[in-house]
């Protein structure tokens, strides 16, 4: 019986493994059940009766990608300590540890997000709430650095959220495309100088009165 439920799982791998590479390399809707059972080495029968359906098998990756991304996220900024900048900083290089063990997950959630914008359903509504958790995550440590003193005021919180999501996103992109002459930790270094000096306060600011910081 254990080896059975051995057996079953390492299939379950084999398959998550093999739709992980092909969605990220050719796209969701380019690829068939019949490639995924193939590059795992398995029947298109054993995809069916593990997942049922393609959709099925995305979901399940995306369970993966939501504790790999935002738990590790969490666990990384929790490990800083209390300084914003610090924890910051410790999102930024957990995001780059993951482009080095995680690469493919984390390009699978931003490929996604783009290719389900505009169709409902079950795999919008997972990479939503992946995005929606990261997004609050980046909005509490805004708020505790402006708490602080430390970051700047001027502008809401959720569009500075907003442009630390979309560095993250697109220096990620930037690093897989141009990975033959980008070299990461120069990525990362840029990166972290960018976003961290665009949230502190620039010198000689003062914090703004009756203005709107949701």
């Amino acid at each position: 019986m254990k080896k059975k439920i051995e057996q079953r799982q390492a299939s379950i791998e084999r398959l998550l493994d093999a739709a992980l590479h092909l969605f990220v390399s050719k796209g969701y809707r380019s690829t068939n059940l019949e490639e995924i059972a193939g590059a795992a080495g398995l029947t298109k029968g054993a995809v069916y009766f593990y997942f049922r359906s393609k959709e099925a098998v995305l979901v399940e990756l995306l369970d993966r990608v939501e504790k790999v991304v935002v738990d590790g996220a969490a666990r990384a900024v929790d490990g800083a300590g209390p300084a914003p900048t610090d924890r910051v900083v410790a999102f930024l290089h957990n995001a780059a540890k993951l482009g080095i063990t995680h690469r493919d997950e984390v390009l699978l959630l931003i490929l996604m997000s783009l290719e389900f914008k505009e169709r409902e359903g079950k795999v919008r509504d997972r990479v939503d709430k992946i995005y929606r958790s990261t997004h609050a995550l980046i909005e509490r440590m805004i708020r505790a650095g402006r708490k602080s003193g430390e970051f700047r005021d001027d502008i809401p919180v959720r569009e500075l959220a907003a442009i630390v999501m979309a560095n993250h996103d697109g220096s990620f992109l930037e690093w897989y495309r141009r990975s033959d002459s980008l070299k990461g930790t120069d990525v990362v270094r840029a990166l972290r100088s960018v976003v961290v000096s665009g949230l502190h306060r620039p010198a000689g600011a003062t914090r703004a009165r009756g203005r709107s910081t949701l």
